[in-house]
């Protein structure tokens, strides 16, 4: 699970000459801004059937400015998507506000090969990349269709849905579906502030399927942990494998949320922690949720490639259900513990930001 960004290179801007205002009045003118009006933001639109201004999602982008809206009529787009760096505030919606309704899809695993041959690794294995700060998402669906069941000579099985790797990033009402790393939260620079807000969404798959080093909240998410097939007590998989730098405080939240499954009891992780290089010391608090029967209540956290779930930080507050439980191997926050451990606390960083609710 490795994954970089590259930056595109920064381009030098010509300063315009202003006229001084007391100049212009000395010469009986009038003071002249060259500034032109500030642009108003479009909104674009994509249908299959040729009714919009695109028929696919990335043509969209690609013709989007800064600050522009997508709006993206009911069909299922099979393409892959990314929106980079330089479309800042870009909004991607479903036109129906309907998730099931819109559905961007396609089969791509790590272990796929490019025209070169190169293997597509875990980032390259994404349907949708969001690199952009301030970017909105809302009313689609993002599908990693990647069976390994159908592929037994692919053994790098990750199928990413969406990689979130920009700073002050929303989804709300969206669903997310994948087995193998469904949606990697992700910190291009581990120690930078990203932050991604996940909200009254769904999100499903089986192994890692909520992983990365970016700050992230699930707030009042479904999180469905697909059935393997394994009996009671063996493993169907793990929900998060959080790898945050030591240097950081927050990692992966989720809170006010249901974990659902039709597994069988005590087949399911809720974590671990990966460990790719030595800063990475998992953060994971999992609140007030409701935990369902397929989680290991005797011990939900696991070691991972050798390194201990004890030395990563991982945390649970007021969970219900089933697979609910207090004991030794399940460490629990403190009432006052937990109030520096809020969606709030979490997405703040160091401009106030506050997109909760």
């Amino acid at each position: 699970m490795t994954a970089s960004n590259d930056q595109p290179p920064a381009h030098a801007r010509r300063r315009p000459v202003a006229l001084v205002t007391g100049t212009a009045a000395a010469l009986g003118l009038a003071a002249v801004s060259l500034a032109g009006p500030a642009r108003a933001a479009s909104t674009l639109t994509v249908a299959k059937d040729g009714s919009g201004m695109y028929t696919t999602v990335q043509a969209a982008v690609n013709a989007a400015s800064a600050g522009d809206t997508i709006s993206i009529a009911k069909g299922t787009y099979q393409e892959i998507v990314n929106v980079p760096t330089t479309k800042t505030g870009l909004t991607l919606k479903g036109a129906t506000g309907n998730s099931e309704d819109v559905v961007i899809t396609y089969d791509r695993a790590a272990g796929y090969t490019d025209s070169s041959g190169n293997k597509y690794g875990t980032l390259g294995s994404s349907v949708a990349t969001f690199s952009a700060n301030n970017l909105t998402v809302t009313g689609l669906t993002v599908q990693n269709t990647f069976n390994k069941d159908a592929h037994p000579d692919i053994t790098d099985t990750q199928a990413v849905a969406v990689t979130a790797q920009g700073d002050r990033q929303t989804f709300r009402n969206d669903r997310f579906i994948s087995r193998q790393d469904t949606v990697l939260n992700w910190a291009p620079s581990a120690t930078g502030q990203y932050r991604q807000y996940f909200s009254s969404s769904f999100v499903t798959g089986d192994v890692d399927f909520i992983f990365g080093n970016a700050t992230a909240v699930y707030d009042r998410v479904n999180i469905q942990l697909r059935d393997s097939g394994a009996a009671a007590g063996g493993l169907n998989g793990f929900l998060a494998a959080p790898d945050t730098s030591s240097a950081k405080t927050y990692g992966i939240l989720v809170t006010g949320s249901s974990i659902t499954s039709s597994a069988a009891a005590n087949t399911y992780y809720l974590g671990r922690p990966w460990h790719p290089t030595s800063d990475a010391v998992g953060q994971l608090v999992i609140r007030q949720t409701s935990l369902p029967p397929a989680v290991k209540t005797a011990g939900p956290w696991t070691d991972m490639s050798g390194y201990s779930w004890k030395n990563a930080r991982f945390f649970e507050y007021k969970n219900t259900g089933a697979g609910a439980g207090v004991n030794s191997n399940r460490p629990q926050l403190t009432d006052s513990q937990a109030a520096s451990y809020t969606a709030q606390k979490y997405l703040a960083g160091t401009d106030g930001w506050s997109p909760v609710g």
